[in-house]
């Protein structure tokens, strides 16, 4: 399972959010609790719709919905990368992960303190962006001493994993996160070893008050929060209210869509930071549906076919012969599987079949 880090400066909501995210999704999802792994660690289930209509199709019993793991990471200071707090901690923590998710305070309180005194959103983002760098930075010229003497004695793959090394350093050198570098497969391959803070995706979630977020667009600190990671670094800021969500960790599904109502909001930011951080590894979603269980399975995107087999057993990848398939959008509107096969829109792939989001599969295999 793929794991996601919430990271962030002390006092902005960090703590908070991973407490209402993992406890919010345990409420709705059973299949998959909250699951104290460490106190920091919890499985969260992927809000999707679709399960519930594969369900009502299928008659199926249950409903298993697909799932990553969140981990809160202690707070970041200034000066992490030379070990400042709990700086080698956190450090060693964000290389474990997948990817980020950086938690922004954009809202002013008097009772709570902030770290540097005000509030500024983009100052926090280039604090933590800063000392990631220069982690990055050690990592890279420690490597490229190493492979110094390989390169002179004309080492073709130390010299081609050195030529990218150089590009990442200057990029870095120059305030650019490796994230943001233009590389081949191949050549973010040559540096995937070194496990780069800044080469992981990476979403932004802006924290506002509870009151804020109906107009959010309009708050001056997110609409900062966008233009610079949008400009600066390619990446996708939501907005959140860590505080709204602790709020409705205790209340029912009911209860809880008045209270958004009355706040003028349609659903809490949650399920959309979820599904985002989600998409943001590189997931998506195939389903199996029977009348024991609506199913969603995660695979990488690309995935084929074999592989995809392969998450719910290696023996369906290894006796894999192929996939019997329908589009999700497709079974729907058909209404059952048979109504999808007598128009045709049900099919029969091979080993070579790329498979799509929303597919519903059902394989066959031999071992």
């Amino acid at each position: 399972m793929l794991r996601a880090g919430i990271v962030g400066l002390p006092n902005v909501g960090k703590s908070t959010l991973f407490n209402a995210v993992t406890r919010t999704r345990k409420a709705e999802a059973a299949n998959y609790p909250f699951c104290t792994i460490d106190p920091n660690v919890g499985i969260v289930t992927v809000p999707d719709s679709r399960l519930y209509e594969l369900q009502r199709i299928a008659r199926s019993a249950t409903v298993i919905p697909a799932a990553i793991e969140f981990v809160d990471i202690a707070g970041l200071v200034k000066g992490a990368s030379q070990g400042e707090g709990l700086g080698n901690k956190f450090l060693t923590h964000v290389r474990e992960v997948d990817a980020i998710v950086q938690v922004v305070r954009c809202f002013d309180d008097e009772d709570v303190h902030h770290v540097a005194g005000a509030i500024d959103p983009v100052r926090d983002i280039e604090v933590i962006n800063t000392e990631l760098m220069l982690a990055d930075l050690e990592s890279v010229k420690k490597r490229r001493e190493r492979l110094a003497k390989e390169v002179k004695r004309g080492d073709k793959m130390a010299a081609a994993e050195e030529s990218v090394l150089a590009r990442i350093e200057a990029a870095l050198d120059a305030g650019k996160p490796a994230l943001s570098m233009t590389l081949t497969p191949e050549e973010r391959g040559l540096s995937r070893p070194l496990f780069l803070l800044t080469d992981k995706p990476t979403i932004f979630a802006c924290n506002v008050k509870e009151g804020d977020l109906a107009a959010a667009d309009g708050n001056q600190y997110v609409l900062k929060v966008r233009e610079y990671v949008q400009t600066h670094l390619a990446c996708e800021a939501v907005v959140i209210s860590a505080q709204i969500e602790s709020d409705l960790v205790d209340l029912a599904p009911d209860e809880a869509d008045a209270f958004l109502k009355e706040l003028g909001v349609q659903e809490s930011g949650i399920g959309a930071l979820i599904r985002a951080t989600y998409h943001l590894l590189g997931l998506q979603t195939y389903f199996t549906a029977g009348e024991k269980e609506a199913r969603a399975w995660t695979v990488h995107a690309g995935d084929t076919a074999p592989r995809a087999a392969g998450v719910i057993h290696s023996d369906f990848e290894r006796g894999f012969i192929k996939a019997e398939t329908v589009a999700y959008g497709d079974l729907v509107q058909c209404g059952s599987v048979a109504v999808a096969r007598e128009k045709g829109l049900y099919r029969m792939e091979g080993k070579d079949y790329v498979v799509s989001d929303g597919d519903v599969l059902l394989f066959k295999f031999n071992v």
